[in-house]
């Protein structure tokens, strides 16, 4: 049955291209902060794989990606370090910034 099948092809990435205003604001991100360091998220049943960018003080943005080696390329690119989120987990300075905007709201 096709019914749960996204019309990928063999040897694709299943999900849709990542759009270039997509990789250029994750650029603008890295550029605009210090220490911004990268984490790939898996793709599960209900997003795709997505790049996770954490500056030093824990802000945090993400967009997704057609798959971890597209991701490690970009961030090889902008000798960004790159993760996997399933081996290290979310970094403490991520909850600490998301715990400080809930406070401030």
């Amino acid at each position: 049955m096709a019914w749960f099948r996204r019309g990928s092809k063999p040897g694709r990435p299943a999900g849709r291209p990542v759009d270039r205003a997509d990789l250029e604001y994750l650029a603008e991100f890295v550029r605009s902060r210090r220490g911004v360091e990268a984490f790939i998220e898996p793709r599960t049943t209900v997003t795709e794989t997505t790049v996770l960018l954490v500056a030093h003080d824990g802000e945090w943005t993400r967009r997704r990606t057609e798959s971890p080696e597209i991701a490690r390329r970009w961030a090889h690119g902008l000798s960004v370090p790159i993760y996997d989120i399933a081996l290290l987990g979310y970094p403490q300075r991520m909850r600490d910034y998301n715990e400080r905007q809930k406070r401030q709201s």
